[in-house]
């Protein structure tokens, strides 16, 4: 294969890769996606929030997504010690959509890479970057920001070795992190070390109405849960989240250890414990991670490539097209001779939205924010606040619950604790 030349490489085809594609390939700019697997592939993070939304009508990918019928996602319900906290999209804070999607991804992704194919960008499957060589004179790349130039080795399904030439690479390759490996930019995430294992069933006892469509996080321990996410297939999503020392106290295959979890779910038990696994669970093990820049000379680091945080809030995907839209308009404004401050427009802003759910994530594990959400009665002004968060407008900083995230969940709290503490006397 000959050599190419681009003006942006993509890494990876899932929503941050073909987001950042679509609005490349929106504005004249070239652009290159390499992705490792072949479509349809099966990857984890399926359920959605409606700030996405926001991203695939801006960038032209609405409509194929549209057609597709994917289970409604209109809000969430939490579950613990027979209280039931639900958020409403509709009801929240911040004006943005009021719904989004339950998704199988591997169909979800998979609507997402024909469409930008078919919007005439140029799509490699089953091609990996087994290295790349930043053209520079400066000491340290990863010091300095704005296009460079860039050539990365691709080995395709064949084996056979090809280079391409370009002027910035967004990283988008999700947990495969391509650039954080190559460039040594990995760095331990300060959120606890918590790990997941998940599968399929084909529900026959799923029931009737909005009960058998709603994403449901069961808290079965205060610091673990699980969650069910039914799809409009016929299909459910099943696992369960929590320290990496729970999960692997329980024994045997991951099969028998998800048959053993499922009894402690009073709520689901019944409903799933007679449904077959569709594929032998999986597992992650301490799945959040970080990295120590975001951007450098000709790269920024999208998605789970850069972050992970948590699936409890369901971010992960809300983050990458974030970040995957705001990289590809600020490579569009550089290549068009704007200047652009990486440091303020892409760091900054990303980590302002990171650093709001990492404080929810902390306080979910703490049992602040737990506190909140099963307190009784509940106080509708704040709901509606958190529910803005929860819905992925993480930068809306007229919501209290973003612009003060790191003492307001503690100070609720505290008050909550207090009111306790006085009825008991």
């Amino acid at each position: 294969m000959n050599d190419i030349n681009v003006d942006v490489l993509i890494i990876g085809a899932g929503p941050s890769g073909c987001v950042a594609a679509a609005y490349l390939n929106n504005n004249g700019i070239s652009c290159k996606v390499v992705e490792k697997n072949i479509f349809p592939r099966f990857v984890i993070g399926e359920s959605l929030l409606p700030r996405c939304m926001d991203h695939f009508e801006e960038t032209g990918l609405l409509d194929c997504l549209m057609a597709q019928g994917f289970e409604i996602k209109s809000g969430a319900r939490f579950l613990k010690d027979n209280i039931v906290c639900n958020f409403d999209f509709s009801k929240k804070h911040t004006p943005g959509w009021d719904y989004t999607w339950q998704v199988p991804r591997a169909d979800f992704d998979n609507t997402l890479a024909k469409e930008i194919v078919n919007k005439g960008v140029d799509v490699s499957f089953g091609h990996e970057v087994v290295d790349v060589k930043f053209n520079t004179n400066d000491e340290d790349i990863n010091l300095t920001q704005g296009v460079g130039s860039s050539t990365t080795t691709v080995k395709d399904k064949n084996g056979t070795q090809y280079k391409i030439k370009a002027k910035f690479i967004i990283d988008s390759s999700g947990y495969g992190r391509v650039l954080p490996r190559l460039l040594g930019l990995d760095k331990p995430s300060s959120l606890d070390a918590n790990s997941a294992i998940f599968t399929h069933v084909k529900e026959n006892k799923r029931p009737e109405g909005v009960e058998g469509t709603i994403i449901t996080f069961d808290v079965v321990r205060d610091n673990v849960w699980l969650w069910v996410i039914p799809f409009s297939n016929g299909v459910t999503s099943i696992g369960f989240v929590g320290p990496t020392s729970f999960i692997e106290s329980y024994k045997g295959t991951n099969s028998e250890k998800m048959k053993e979890m499922l009894k402690i779910s009073d709520y689901y038990y019944d409903r799933l414990k007679d449904e077959e696994f569709l594929f032998e669970p999986y597992t992650i093990k301490n799945y959040s991670k970080a990295v120590k820049q975001l951007y450098g000379k000709g790269y920024a680091l999208t998605g789970n490539s850069a972050e992970f945080l948590d699936p409890v809030f369901s971010s992960g995907v809300t983050f990458a097209t974030e970040s995957g839209l705001k990289s590809a308009k600020l490579i569009t404004k550089e290549l068009k001779g704007e200047q652009v401050d990486w440091e303020t427009e892409y760091t900054g802003y990303i980590m302002r939205g990171v650093d709001v759910f990492r404080t929810y994530v902390k306080e979910w594990y703490t049992g602040n924010l737990q506190k909140i959400f099963f307190h009784r009665p509940e106080n509708p002004v704040i709901k509606e606040q958190i529910c803005a968060v929860l819905a992925g407008y993480v930068w809306d900083e007229t919501n209290p619950f973003v612009k003060n995230h790191n003492r307001l969940v503690k100070t609720v709290a505290k008050v909550i604790d207090m009111e306790n503490e006085r009825l008991s006397e």
